[in-house]
């Protein structure tokens, strides 16, 4: 009974281990994602807003750039 008692604490003690160590690396991999992700939210803010400044100002650049990317025009 005590070597049961004991074996079910050593397995506590491993399963704790490993969920800290799991959950730490996923951990630093969600923050590196979300970290990215607010990257990728700046860019394209700063993208759409230098595209509406060429859409203004040039309309016949902005349907260019639109052909470029999308390869399409959409009228």
């Amino acid at each position: 009974m005590l070597r049961t008692i004991f074996m079910v604490g050593i397995f506590a003690l491993l399963g704790l281990f490993a969920l800290k160590f799991v959950f730490g690396i996923l951990g630093g991999l969600l923050g590196l994602f979300i970290g990215l992700l607010f990257l990728a939210a700046k860019i394209a803010l700063v993208g759409g807003a230098v595209y509406l400044v060429v859409r203004v100002v040039s309309p016949s650049s902005a349907k260019r750039l639109r052909e470029k990317f999308s390869g399409t025009s959409s009228m």
